[in-house]
């Protein structure tokens, strides 16, 4: 090989005895100290400088010499197995992402793809992929099978996974960088008015776990942060409750964990006919405890099972789905009740600071972004309190 302009070992080489074009070389230290050297091959003097200087070029940047040829698919289940698996998020969370990543990024074609040969067109070509799946809907008509929400928690598994390969130095950039995010367009919240709460609730007054679900549309809590409510943390004479913790399905298993932001663990108000509720309500899980016997779990917990042990929110979704299909409401999920009380609160004057307060969210912006919509009831209103001032 000949040295030529400072250009590095390049010459020309064979294969078989056959000319096969040029050879290039050069020498590094790896992360570890050790010497290494990089050959690059190309037709022409040009092709292998070309790819030399690339490759000091990410030497320079502290990048691998050159990206890893792993699979994505196999990269993927290294990354679960162990940096998603020490990562400091929630056990839900991180079931998601496993799951997500299980189904949709480690199949073939894409999960096939090398890493060196990821290209930001392949994530778009995913991201059209995903959305163009459909399933059956009501009527046989095929419906999306993935929400904009979910696609967009693919796209962020994917590129969480490609952050860790780039710090492990398999990669020399995340491809995913240079993707938009999937957007998810904004949807008014689903909420029931303040009638048909009172038709939701008065259907749900059989179930066991009508309590809970009085609850949530008085307080607007989340359902993992009522069922996690103790009653040292219930002062019924002050008539408040202290949010501290939350609960949720992982799997067969219930997992309590502190909840997500620091303007979750909130003190809420409780009113008197929920205090009244929990009074009685008391007595009952009292007299529970009492026929259980030592079969009685302890846990202090508010709500629990006839046995005293955590609830499951899915009997929560059940009892919801029961209520509203005898009150003949359509699209009611548990988390509607939250909607309605936010919803209600801010048509009847509530500021919007005070209802982000009562919901724990982390800003005021979350709360205009969630609840951007008003009733005709409130526009009309707004306007006709502004033309009586104008005196028009």
């Amino acid at each position: 090989m000949s040295n030529s302009n400072g250009e590095g070992s390049i010459g020309r080489w064979t294969r078989n005895g056959k000319d096969a074009g040029y050879k290039g070389a050069i020498s590094y230290l790896d992360a570890d100290g050790n010497r290494k050297r990089y050959f690059a091959y190309g037709r022409t003097r040009k092709d292998v400088r070309d790819k030399l200087d690339d490759a000091r070029r990410r030497l320079e940047q502290g990048a691998p010499v050159r990206d890893a040829s792993v699979t994505i698919g196999a990269w993927m289940k290294h990354w679960r197995t162990t940096v998603l698996a020490a990562a400091a998020v929630k056990p839900a969370t991180r079931n998601v992402y496993l799951r997500l990543s299980r189904t949709h990024l480690e199949p073939e074609p894409f999960g096939g793809i090398r890493l060196d040969k990821l290209k930001p067109s392949d994530i778009d070509a995913l991201m059209v992929e995903l959305r163009s799946r459909t399933k059956p809907g009501p009527g046989d008509v095929a419906v999306r099978a993935l929400s904009d929400n979910t696609l967009r928690l693919i796209f962020v598994v994917l590129r969480r996974a490609l952050d860790a390969a780039v710090r492990d130095g398999l990669l020399a950039r995340n491809p995913a960088e240079r993707v938009d995010a999937p957007r998810v367009e904004r949807r008014d919240a689903h909420y029931l008015t303040v009638p048909e709460t009172q038709r939701l609730l008065a259907a749900a007054k059989g179930s066991r776990y009508y309590p809970v679900l009085a609850v949530l549309a008085a307080t607007g809590l989340r359902r993992g942060e009522a069922l996690a409510l103790t009653w040292d943390a219930v002062d019924l004479d002050a008539g408040t409750a202290r949010v501290t913790a939350t609960v949720g399905a992982v799997g067969a298993e219930l997992l309590f964990s502190t909840p997500k932001t620091a303007r979750s663990r909130r003190t809420v108000p409780l009113p008197p006919s929920v205090v009244a509720l929990l009074k009685k309500h008391r007595k009952t899980q009292a007299a529970e405890r009492l026929r259980a016997g030592d079969q009685w779990q302890v846990s202090d917990l508010v709500f629990t099972t006839a046995l005293g042990r955590p609830v499951d929110g899915r009997r929560i979704l059940a009892a919801v789905k029961a209520a509203a299909k005898t009150a003949g409401l359509d699209g009611v999920k548990v988390h509607t009740l939250r909607h309605s009380a936010a919803v209600a609160w801010l048509e009847n004057g509530t500021h919007i600071r005070a209802a982000a307060d009562l919901l724990g969210h982390s800003s005021v912006q979350v709360t205009g972004d969630v609840y951007a919509h008003s009733s005709d009831q409130v526009n009309r209103a707004a306007v006709d309190a502004l033309g009586a001032v104008l005196d028009l």
